[in-house]
């Protein structure tokens, strides 16, 4: 007979062998009753149970055995047991737990729609945004060149806001489509973790044709006089004498360079600071030449004219920026002034401030705690720190904005 430590320790080996079954027996009756009936199991009847799947008869009675108790290895048999009770006691409370914390209704649609932690929204106007920026290294897409590592930083320093209600893979999709945009990238993915944490694998701008070309499409080149502006991507009717053609722009190159230069910075119109041009390259007008993304049946005609007349296909109006376009055509500006307390602003409504007869202004949006509100009524109550966007002239807006700021 062994000594007494080497028996405990042959009993401790002994339970750990025989108690894995029980305590997974354990598991899964805690977790299933918990989970579909609501029920907690006695973790006594469970331990008993899990003996006697170990072999001892009687569960826990065994200790009381006298044929047990007396025999020439008692120890090594009740350190097992007390083993075995303790790992399906614990596989018990786990199990319990899980059942009490598992999802009743875990599908993948739920898992779709997840949507981002709450402690990172911040609340602007009355609506939830949320701050996406990049963790870790902007890794290289396989089978694609190496990114350039100016572009790796710039893209790993950005940071981009959206709506906070979206689904993160609304966000992965839409931060994918602005890095794009914003980058001139070949390809990106993204993942977005519910702390608003991108991770992001690009490759870099083609330098070539092919790859900006769809599935079934040829890329095909002709002369043609191209007005100004026309950018990679607009959609664009190709007239041959014998075709008439519809493609997407790839490139394009008329006078003596292929775009127009963008300034570094935004330019400066009479002390009022305006939005730079956009980034995307545009032709300055004239003679040049033309690639397009057209259909296979449509390359043929194409290449056999000697030039095409181009017609730019309109993407449709952004009232927006019409809206900006009319008021610079009648000299009129807007502008955000936020009145401050004890001025004549501060507790009066729109019409008792009478802004259109004391300073030729009018408020077309009000920033309440609640959100913007378009076009207030008269009866709209000013209260100071609240933002106002306010149109009239550049003189007008100034005498307002010293006025009531």
């Amino acid at each position: 007979m062994a000594s007494f430590p080497v028996e405990v320790l042959l009993g401790i080996y002994l339970g750990l062998l025989v108690g894995i079954i029980p305590a997974l027996v354990s598991w899964a009756m805690a977790f299933t009753f918990r989970y579909f009936a609501g029920v907690t199991v006695p973790a006594f009847g469970v331990a008993v149970l899990a003996i006697a799947l170990a072999g001892v008869n009687g569960g826990l009675l065994a200790l009381a055995d006298k044929s047990i108790t007396a025999s020439p290895n008692a120890e090594r048999i009740v350190v097992a047991i007390l083993v075995v009770s303790m790992a399906s006691m614990y596989a018990h409370s786990k199990g319990d737990s899980m059942g009490a914390d598992f999802p009743k209704r875990l599908t993948l649609t739920s898992l779709r729609n997840r949507t981002l932690s709450k402690d990172v929204v911040d609340f602007v106007g009355g609506a939830g945004e949320v701050r996406i920026h990049v963790v870790g290294e902007v890794a290289d897409m396989e089978g694609y060149p190496p990114l350039p590592e100016p572009l790796r930083a710039e893209i790993r320093g950005g940071e981009w806001t959206f709506p906070a209600d979206l689904r993160l893979d609304e966000l992965e999709q839409r931060l994918a489509e602005r890095l794009k945009t914003e980058f001139d990238l070949g390809d990106v993915s993204v993942t977005v973790d519910e702390r608003g944490r991108a991770t992001v694998v690009a490759a870099p701008p083609f330098s070539g044709l092919s790859k900006r070309i769809e599935d079934g499409r040829h890329a095909v080149s002709v002369d043609a006089l191209l007005p100004t502006g026309l950018a990679r991507g607009d959609e664009v009717t190709l007239l041959t004498t014998d075709a008439q053609v519809r493609g997407t722009v790839v490139s394009a190159r008329s006078g003596s360079s292929e775009s127009v230069a963008v300034p570094e910075q935004p330019t400066v119109e009479d002390g009022e600071q305006l939005p730079a041009p956009v980034q995307a390259p545009t032709t300055d007008g004239g003679e040049g030449r033309l690639t397009a993304g057209v259909r296979r049946t449509d390359a043929q005609p194409l290449l056999r004219a000697d030039r095409a007349k181009v017609v730019v296909e309109s993407r449709g109006t952004r009232r927006e920026y019409e809206l900006v376009s009319l008021l610079r055509r009648s000299d009129m500006r807007f502008r955000r002034v936020t009145p401050h307390s004890g001025q004549p602003l501060d507790g009066v409504t729109i019409g008792e401030a009478a802004l259109r007869e004391r300073y030729d202004v009018a408020v077309f949006a009000v920033r309440k705690p609640g959100g913007w509100r378009i076009a207030p009524e008269d009866t709209t109550e000013l209260v100071a720190g609240e933002q106002l966007f306010v149109v009239g002239t550049r003189a007008d807006l100034d005498a307002f904005e010293e006025a009531v700021a």
